[in-house]
């Protein structure tokens, strides 16, 4: 079996506020429905258990691009919002944070009986791939969360992630039960983190005589050990910057949504309130559902969709927000009735600002960009866990004086 990656993220302290995780709740409910109507079940598993696209799919929703907080609330508003709806979905999603953590194997007996699964043998992968990651990966990292997301048809995803002992980061690993051969020989799909020198890890392939006379394998390179998954790897630093976004991919998506704005999206266009900012955050979630997986390299590009609760790259527009996730609404209630437009308009838009990227020369300077969205959040109701965004003032009168 292979972990399908990790990802390395600095610890973030403190609660999701409650006007931001009501909409991330709905957006991430909106957005696995697309990907439900468009792609299936097994598509939805295969994202959550791409490290890359898990961070993106939380940069989009509003959370800090970078840190370890994505994983908690985003994982808690889906279930929220998705555990309701399982029976219609064919989605379940078990497990959380600490004492919650406990409560998975539970929760898919509970599963079990109602879909008919065999649900000794999903406790089974529960709890082997957590003491993989917590035991047999000795890296300094000590698990504090653990989801379980299950299909109907019994495929599944791992998402869990722990705490470094002494260096203030947290690790997330993914499993994804379609790569499963063994549960002890290179298990992951992907880790998310910080490469740490030389660690024990017993799940590597070629320690299988090691495992046989428990032996020894602490020299094993760690790069070594993780080169067969997806590796994010997130630096420490808050701001967003040029180095943390592919400018072309930015640049193609602004000038496509703020000056372009292509008329053959007149049925978005002619919404009430759909400008070019809000286009410029369809497009970004449009890309979420829609884009190939070498798009997600750069997580930080998506949270110019709707900002960071900390203000990183600018305060949240909850206006804008709102208005994404309405439309999106909108059209997979009208899919559902058969007219699916709404939804088909939003691949386009996707697919114009690709084509756009082709000949695009990024020739702009990306904190002017953020500069222009904070001195405009007021407009779109800007917030932050620190308040609402002010309108700015006029400026200062500069003060001439002879002495």
């Amino acid at each position: 079996m292979k972990r399908s990656g990790t990802a390395d993220l600095p610890l973030h302290y403190g609660k999701v506020p409650p006007w931001l995780y009501e909409r991330m709740s709905i957006l991430g409910l909106s957005i696995v429905e697309v990907i439900l109507m468009d792609y299936g079940k097994d598509e939805v598993l295969r994202r959550l258990a791409d490290p890359f696209w898990f961070q993106s799919f939380g940069a989009v929703m509003g959370m800090d691009w970078h840190s370890s907080g994505i994983t908690t609330s985003v994982m808690g508003a889906l279930k929220r919002s998705i555990n309701p709806n399982s029976q219609s979905l064919g989605l379940y999603i078990c497990g959380g944070k600490g004492k919650f953590s406990r409560e998975t194997p539970s929760e898919l007996i509970q599963i079990a009986d109602k879909t008919g699964l065999d649900g000794t043998a999903l406790v089974r992968a529960s709890k082997l791939s957590a003491k993989v990651d917590n035991t047999a990966i000795q890296d300094g990292y000590q698990l504090y969360l653990h989801n379980f997301v299950l299909s109907d048809n019994g495929n599944w995803s791992v998402i869990q992630q722990g705490m470094h002992e002494s260096d203030g980061t947290a690790r997330r690993y993914h499993w994804h039960s379609e790569n499963i051969t063994s549960f002890v020989e290179e298990p992951h799909t992907g880790i998310k983190g910080i490469s740490r020198g030389r660690i024990l890890n017993l799940t590597d392939a070629e320690a299988s005589e090691n495992r046989k006379g428990i032996l020894d394998i602490s020299h094993t390179d760690s790069m070594e050990v993780m080169k067969d998954f997806s590796k994010l790897i997130l630096p420490a630093h808050h701001d967003v910057r040029a180095s943390d976004v592919d400018l072309k991919r930015l640049g193609a998506l602004l000038y496509v949504t703020r000056e372009q704005q292509p008329q053959n999206f007149e049925d978005l266009l002619m919404l009430e309130g759909v400008g070019p900012r809000t286009m410029q955050s369809l497009a970004l979630v449009s890309e979420v559902i829609h884009g190939a997986p070498s798009r997600f390299k750069d997580p930080a590009r998506f949270s110019f969709a709707h900002g960071g609760k900390d203000g990183h790259p600018f305060p949240v527009p909850t206006k804008t927000y709102d208005e994404s996730i309405s439309i999106l609404r909108k059209g997979i209630e009208k899919s559902k009735l058969g007219n699916s437009d709404k939804l088909n308009t939003l691949n386009k838009l996707h697919q114009v600002i690709t084509t756009a990227e082709k000949d695009f020369t990024p020739d702009f300077d990306i904190q002017e960009v953020i500069e222009e969205e904070r001195q405009n959040s007021w407009r779109f109701g800007g917030k932050t866990v620190f308040g609402d965004a002010q309108k700015p003032g006029p400026p200062k009168p500069i003060q001439l004086t002879l002495f």
